[in-house]
């Protein structure tokens, strides 16, 4: 019995006389900054009469989130759940739990290792953690200017960046098709063009933009003749391009999207453009208006033809014309005219016709747009009940998903305001329900509601059997593939939209699948 009672003292002694190190560096070129940190912290144990058992390390990962830090993930999992051989967590500063907006945040994390019985020691501040008033005022100060250092650092940089879109000095992404980035030097001097996925080694080298090889040259001419001259669609294009065999700069074939950016960026003819959208502080991904974009007009030398791109726009933009309330109720009027009855279905299918969902959006609802022009629909609303079915569903399905990606050692946030899926923090996703139509003649139409406002990089359309009981199979849409804000589909497709269509969500598992490779020196 006292072996027992000696053991365990001494277990207990060892673990008091034990500590966990966390250390964070925002980028990886902050090469040596988690051993100097450690550095300091191995003196503050050895001050402190502690022994080191355990490293949580962080490299190149922002302060501003938690998402994407395993390491400190997975302290917070060892230290809730018993798993800890240790009873203090060493941090280099208050900035390395984050640099967080909410100062609170940064405060949460300390909290949750006390509430384990675990403390948090602060090795390069001049004070000692022990929860005195004057120790948490200066810990509430100093969270403060964390958060205010990456704002100032976000406002700096921001303007920096915008000095040098003016000069006309291109600020990362790829070239494009049909152009190359070209290397130089402080003075101008051109030291060479950079392959894809190359960077800049000297600090105060610039890149520009020059025209590519001819044929490419050509070939980007060539998509705003058919565009403009021809009238040949986007899809018609891509198309065109594909059955001659020509791959995109990124060497994947053509498709519709690929030929609209071509189309509508600037670069193309000598425009330098940036800031289209900006992620400040990591809050928000926000599309910004044309007059926050940051431009220098006659940056870099053209390879289309200024009238020729201006042409182009013309047409894109002849295609988004917005109608007055008055044209769409007169269209509106026509349909019922026409058919005899109004439906949602019957106004999609409608060519030169907004959408269902055009109307509902600018008088309020269908019925509202009914109302407007005298109609007062007899049949009865089962497409009421079909969305509340449909909106029992999506939990389901997006925990499904969520269960699929998980499993494949993918990595899934949900946002709680919109459902949006934030996959291996690289990509977001957005799961669309569609619910089955019949028409009159019997055949069945799906139409899908993209959430452009959202952003997302990809969008699952889940096309419902009829009922609504269970889905049919599964459309995964690139947003830069998607020309507007709807889609229908029938039972059957062009093969352009079939290529996206799967019968499960296999895909995205796939997709969220880690492979290991080696960093070559």
């Amino acid at each position: 019995m006292q072996t027992f009672i000696g053991s365990e003292e001494d277990r207990r002694a060892s673990r008091l006389r034990k500590a966990a190190a966390y250390v964070r560096m925002s980028t990886e070129h902050q090469q040596y900054s988690t051993e100097n940190q450690l550095d300091t912290i191995r003196l503050y144990a050895a001050a402190h009469d502690l022994e080191i058992s355990r490293t949580y390390t962080d490299s190149g990962k922002s302060g501003l989130r938690l998402e994407g830090r395993d390491a400190l993930k997975q302290l917070f999992d060892d230290v809730e759940n018993g798993l800890a051989d240790y009873s203090t967590i060493l941090v280099y500063d208050v900035s390395r739990w984050g640099r967080f907006q909410d100062p609170d945040v940064s405060a949460s994390y300390e909290v949750r290792c006390r509430q384990a019985g675990v403390s948090v020691q602060y090795c390069a501040e001049q004070f000692t953690n022990d929860g005195s008033p004057v120790s948490n005022i200066i810990k509430s100060v100093k969270r403060m200017m964390a958060g205010e250092y990456s704002r100032e650092l976000s406002v700096k940089v921001f303007a920096g960046q915008s000095r040098l879109i003016e000069l006309g000095y291109r600020q990362g992404g790829p070239a494009g098709f049909g152009l190359r980035r070209q290397l130089i030097d402080a003075n101008g001097t051109p030291k060479g063009v950079l392959d894809s996925g190359k960077h800049k080694s000297i600090q105060t080298d610039r890149v520009v933009l020059v025209p590519g090889p001819d044929d490419e040259i050509e070939i980007v001419q060539w998509i705003y003749r058919l565009f403009v001259e021809e009238g040949r669609s986007e899809r018609e294009i891509s198309d065109w391009l594909n059955t001659r065999g020509v791959l995109t700069d990124r060497v994947r074939p053509w498709t519709r999207g690929t030929i609209h950016q071509i189309l509508i960026n600037e670069k193309y003819i000598g425009n330098n453009v940036w800031n289209r959208c900006s992620f400040k502080l990591k809050q928000q991904r926000v599309r910004n208006k044309q007059d926050e974009w940051i431009r220098a007009d006659g940056a870099f030398l053209p390879i289309v033809n200024a009238v020729l791109f201006r042409a182009a726009q013309e047409i894109i933009q002849t295609r988004s014309y917005r109608m007055s309330d008055e044209e769409m109720l007169n269209k509106l009027l026509e349909i019922y005219a026409r058919n005899g009855y109004l439906s949602g279905l019957i106004i999609d299918e409608t060519e030169g016709c907004p959408s269902s969902s055009a109307y509902q959006h600018r008088f309020g609802s269908l019925l509202r747009s009914y109302a407007l022009i005298g109609y007062t629909p007899q049949r009865d609303y089962e497409y009421i009940e079909a969305n509340r079915r449909l909106r029992q569903m999506h939990p389901t399905l997006l925990q499904r998903v969520i269960g699929d990606i998980s499993a494949a050692g993918g990595h899934v946030v949900i946002d709680p305001k919109t459902d949006l899926i934030q996959l291996n923090e690289e990509l977001i996703i957005s799961l669309v329900l569609c619910r089955c139509q019949t028409s009159a003649i019997g055949a069945r139409r799906w139409k899908i509601r993209f959430d452009l406002g959202a952003a997302p990089d990809i969008t699952v359309a889940v096309r419902m059997i009829e009922g609504e009981e269970s889905p049919l199979d599964y459309y995964v849409l690139p947003t830069i593939d998607i020309v507007s804000s709807n889609l229908r589909l029938a039972e059957s497709n062009p093969s352009s939209l079939e290529i996206y269509r799967f019968d499960n969500l296999q895909i995205l598992a796939e997709l969220s699948r880690r492979s290991a490779y080696r960093r070559v020196a």
